[in-house]
């Protein structure tokens, strides 16, 4: 069997003029037909002449321009107006007269310079046709010319309101395709400051504690150790998360997880922050907004405990329930000093973000025992 599925693609890959050669066709073909002879418009109301050898050359001058209407409207509508003229001067009166409304439409609708000129050039163009046709002995009142003359401006101003709804339709289309740009850049930022910051500062908290092992080699060599890995980790991080701006790359870029969270504490862990972790329930399977949101919080909560409050004890429970992830990281009060890089508040501000999109419900500030404390409720069930 032949598949037709593809026709439609296929068709709409072909020039233009090859698909409106159809349409113009078909008109040369209904002008033929007996039955449809003076059945075209009568401007004028001359008495009917029989078709001769000059009724092909003007039934192919209002035809066949058609197949330019999309790609040289204004050369299409010039052919198709003179045909038209010779047409009714000549008082064949065929069906292909119909092609002058249809150029009208589309010459209003594809023209994009000189659209005024045009209009203007035939407006001045039909008073000397209507002019000419009472000469002819046309019957038609001035009366009758202004109303067939405002139903061609009708036809113009139809192929105008198309034009006009095209162009919002697109300038809509390149709205949503920046806000969607922006949205992805944005998304992109907040990944690579979740994962700078958190591996950085690891490695500056293990660097400085480096300084106070000269002394023990065997520790001095697993801070370094710890150190290589950090960098290690933080590399692979961005090479995933750079992935997204390469334009070759096929697969989905891989996001961290709930079900990473072990390794996330070891690493806060060996740079010297004692952490206590606990997790109720099981992770989802697959990993979505609900799950990244959920380890982003404590990767972010890790993170301001090793700046703000090196040394102290921190504190993370993680509950995953039927509906919906809880997250709660508590750092007692601030411990040593020594190393405080500094922060901007935006990760906590991406995070209540993130977080606000899923419809969940984030926390962070003061505990009751002087400590720092950020709590989540992540909506399980959200797609990546």
């Amino acid at each position: 069997m032949i598949d037709l599925g593809g026709v439609p693609e296929r068709w709409r890959r072909w020039d233009v003029t090859v698909r409106d050669l159809p349409f113009a066709l078909l008109l040369v073909v209904l002008s033929a037909v007996p039955a449809l002879h003076n059945r075209g418009t009568q401007l004028g109301d001359l008495p009917t002449r029989p078709a001769d050898a000059l009724t092909v050359l003007v039934v192919a001058l209002e035809c066949l321009p058609l197949v330019v209407r999309r790609r040289w409207p204004a050369l299409c509508l010039g052919l198709v107006s003179l045909g038209f003229a010779i047409d009714q001067l000549r008082a064949y009166h065929t069906a292909a007269s119909i092609a002058l409304p249809i150029a009208l439409v589309s010459t209003a609708l594809h023209l994009s310079r000189h659209r005024r000129t045009t209009v203007v050039l035939l407006s001045v163009a039909y008073v000397p046709l209507a002019v000419a046709l009472g000469r002819s002995g046309s019957v038609e009142t001035v009366a009758d010319f202004i109303t067939f003359y405002l139903a061609l401006a009708v036809a113009w101003g139809i192929g105008a309101w198309l034009r006009r709804t095209r162009l919002a339709e697109a300038e809509q289309r390149r709205h949503v395709a920046e806000a969607t740009r922006t949205a992805e850049r944005t998304r992109i930022a907040r990944e690579l400051h979740d994962v700078v910051t958190h591996h950085v500062t690891a490695m500056v908290v293990q660097a400085e504690a480096a300084r106070y092992l000269t002394a023990a080699p065997d520790r001095l060599d697993e801070s370094l150790t710890a150190i290589t890995d950090t960098g290690r980790r933080a590399i692979t991080d961005l090479r995933h998360l750079l992935d997204l701006l390469n334009p070759d790359h096929s697969t989905e870029p891989r996001l961290p997880s709930v079900g990473e969270l072990h390794t996330l504490v070891e690493q806060t862990r060996l740079a010297g922050q004692p952490v206590e972790f606990t997790q109720d329930g099981t992770p989802a399977q697959t990993t979505g907004s609900a799950e990244v949101a959920a380890y982003r919080v404590v990767q972010e909560a890790l993170t301001n405990a090793l700046k703000y409050a090196h040394g102290s004890r921190t504190v993370v429970h993680v509950r995953h329930g039927e509906k919906e992830t809880t997250v709660e990281v508590s750092t007692d009060g601030p411990g040593s000093h020594a190393i405080s890089p500094g922060g901007s508040g935006r990760g906590l501000a991406g995070l209540r973000e993130r977080i606000g999109v899923l419809g969940g419900e984030f926390s962070a500030g003061r505990g009751s025992g002087g400590g720092f404390v950020v709590r989540a409720r992540i909506p399980g069930g959200s797609p990546s």
